[in-house]
């Protein structure tokens, strides 16, 4: 069986948030670093006179494994990924510390 390939997989979920409609003013830019493996999602833009900004979505691929630095979507980018084929034992969730993410059904490192 072909192992799938994370890269694309992780591509298909970024490039969802190039459709999405934010609040006026405001958008998410996609930034990809393919070379060290990483992929960011950014909201940027003004909600009137205050200042938006913040990364939405950080993924990491290092070591064969889909490390998420950080997800505050509704959708939970690690389950996007179990339903695209990704094998919960590839993906770390390592927004939370190490301690913790024993307790998941995901990952520890």
């Amino acid at each position: 069986m072909e192992k799938l390939n994370y890269t694309e997989a992780i591509e298909k979920i970024i490039n969802n948030f190039s459709d999405m409609v934010v609040r006026e003013g405001t958008e998410f830019k996609i930034i990809r670093d393919c070379e060290s493996g990483n992929y960011l999602v950014i909201l940027a833009g003004w909600n009137d006179q205050l200042r938006v900004y913040g990364v939405s979505v950080h993924i990491e691929l290092k070591d064969d494994k889909i490390l998420i630095q950080q997800d505050r979507t509704d959708t939970r980018i690690a389950q996007e990924l179990v339903e695209l084929g990704v094998p919960k034992t590839d993906i770390v969730l390592a927004f939370k510390s190490a301690f913790t993410r024993k307790f998941t059904e995901y990952a520890v490192s």
